[in-house]
């Protein structure tokens, strides 16, 4: 690479000031478009069983290709590729469904009790799971990855609107958004490992601190490769975005460490989301009240021997992405969980005494309960009826997925309209800071993404959690998530990093700045094709690479 193919490269990438946030609201919603178009093809036509080599292709097209052209080729007319998208999937949607066979009833077989059995009674070890596998989870973290990944190369061509990359200083953009998202998913997967902590006794300081130490130690070495690749292929490297030294690596490495020490602080704040708030909000207020922080983040010269000032960005900006994560861990304990709803009372369901489940309360009893009082007779409280009045009276908010994203969507979304339009105080959003508008902007965006994928999944799949043993659930599971996205949220981390090799190899054979869109598309295609076939072999082959 000649010094000024070099400088061009590195022109190409800078000096950026992003776009509007509606525009990215737009772009990125073609992913639950998307969702919706598949789910409804599986739920009323069965289109993806079984999953053959066209089934294939097509759920690679709906997801990867939709994303795919959404930001390169539809960038300047989103709403035409969501119409192409939203008609075919209302036409399917009012298509009568296709018929299923029903399923004979098994015979009865008499249990260690002596009492009838059937497939609904979950065998032993059938339980249902505390922490099911939810599919819109699933959806959206493949979703953010496939964008992700598609972004990290698509920016070294001019088909990628400039608009859409990473903004020098202040602004918003695509890829701002995406590394936010990132951080974002990756708190809501560290949150299973809290719930399970939570259930089962909460661990010592240096317990946590070795689990912690076990998943970052991989993102440091990964983070010390990228570093002396870069360096030793005098690889392009934009150094306002994290420093000289520092890459994004380093910077999901050390999360779990300062969540582990940040743990016991649960104990006073009631909610992780209020923690993440309350600490961007101290960042903040360090940014504007503190003199010369913000001149020396963003303008200040990096000197040499300093290591502080040569990689100030990613230093400063941690905090910010801290907050995101626990935020993202806050997101994650509410929907992670089984909702309550999925276990309650059916009809035809005998309750179990063994489990502490109570039967409804009948009619009958209550007209009898009322009969006496008119009458003057002294009635006996039910339990059920043994509540105080306050309790009764008192508010609660359904803890149910859905509902809680709903209250999290609004409170984040209010926070963003506050901190950032004309309501507030008008604060810039700077990526490279990772300061509040930019907290509040990511995770009122990565909530309402959830809220839509977890609609589409209540409409058009609702009896997913309604099963009475482990193997017909994972079953339902299975039925209701594309492949695709499976293969992305299964192995996310090592097809990043698979993308981030290709990247860079691509950028070392073609002079991708100076292609033209056909060329370039066809290069986007074939590397996201190669993504999504090493996602789906890893899968198929049942193989889960942990790093």
């Amino acid at each position: 690479m000649t010094p000024e193919y070099k400088a061009e490269k590195e022109a190409h990438v800078s000096h950026l000031g992003g776009g509007g946030i509606w525009e990215v609201n737009a772009v990125t919603f073609i992913a639950p478009a998307a969702a919706f178009l598949w789910a409804v093809l599986q739920s009323r036509q069965s289109f993806f069983k079984p999953y053959s080599i066209p089934a294939a292709l097509t759920d690679s097209l709906l997801h990867c290709g939709g994303i795919l052209v959404a930001t390169t080729v539809y960038a300047g007319a989103p709403q035409v590729l969501l119409g192409l998208i939203a008609l075919p999937a209302i036409a399917t949607y009012l298509q009568p469904s296709v018929e299923s066979k029903p399923v004979a009833k098994p015979p009865t077989k008499p249990g260690l009790d002596g009492k009838p059995t059937t497939s609904d009674t979950p065998a032993s070890g059938q339980e249902l799971d505390l922490l099911p596998v939810k599919p819109f989870i699933t959806t959206y973290r493949g979703a953010m990855m496939i964008v992700t990944c598609t972004s990290i190369l698509a920016v070294d061509f001019n088909v990628f609107p400039r608009r859409f990359a990473k903004t020098e200083s202040f602004g918003t953009s695509l890829m701002d958004m995406g590394v936010g998202s990132f951080v974002f998913a990756a708190g809501i997967v560290a949150a299973r490992q809290l719930l399970r902590e939570q259930a089962s006794g909460s661990p010592s300081f240096v317990n946590r601190m070795k689990t912690a130490l076990r998943h970052s130690a991989p993102l440091f070495v990964l983070g010390i490769v990228r570093l002396l690749s870069v360096k030793g292929l005098d690889y392009v490297e934009h150094v306002s975005e994290y420093g000289v030294h520092w890459n994004f690596f380093f910077t999901l490495a050390l999360l779990p460490l300062a969540t582990a020490v940040l743990q016991p602080l649960l104990h006073i704040v009631p909610s992780l989301g209020v923690l993440a708030f309350v600490l961007a909000m101290c960042y903040e207020l360090v940014l504007h009240y503190v003199p010369g922080t913000m001149f020396y983040i963003i303008l200040s010269e990096r000197t040499e021997g300093d290591w502080l000032s040569q990689n100030r960005e990613g230093v400063y900006s941690f905090t910010g992405y801290l907050a995101i994560f626990l935020a993202g861990m806050g997101i994650g304990t509410c929907i992670l969980p089984r909702d309550p709803t999925d276990t309650a009372w059916r009809p035809g369901q005998q309750p179990d005494s063994s489990s502490g489940q109570k039967a409804p309360n009948d009619p009958l009893d209550e007209d009898a309960d009322w009969l006496a009082e008119v009458l003057g007779a002294e009635t006996t409280k039910k339990e059920s009826d043994a509540a105080t009045p306050e309790s009764q009276f008192k508010p609660e908010f359904p803890q149910v997925d859905i509902w809680l994203l709903v209250k999290w969507t609004g409170l984040w979304t209010v926070l963003a309209i506050f901190f950032i339009w004309k309501y507030g105080p008008t604060l810039f959003v700077s990526r490279r800071m990772a300061n509040l508008p930019y907290v509040t902007w990511v995770c009122a965006f990565n909530c309402a993404q959830l809220l839509l994928f977890c609609g589409i999944e209540k409409m058009l799949f609702p009896h997913i959690h309604d099963a009475q043993d482990k193997q017909t659930e994972r079953q339902r599971v299975s039925d209701a998530t594309s492949r695709v996205m499976q293969a992305f949220n299964r192995n996310g981390l090592a097809l990043f990093l698979l993308a981030n090799l290709l990247t860079g190899l691509i950028n070392l054979l073609l002079p991708t700045v100076r292609m033209g869109d056909v060329e370039a598309m066809m290069v986007l295609a074939g590397y996201i094709a190669v993504l999504t076939g090493v996602g789906l072999a890893l899968d198929y082959y049942d193989v889960s690479v942990k790093l």
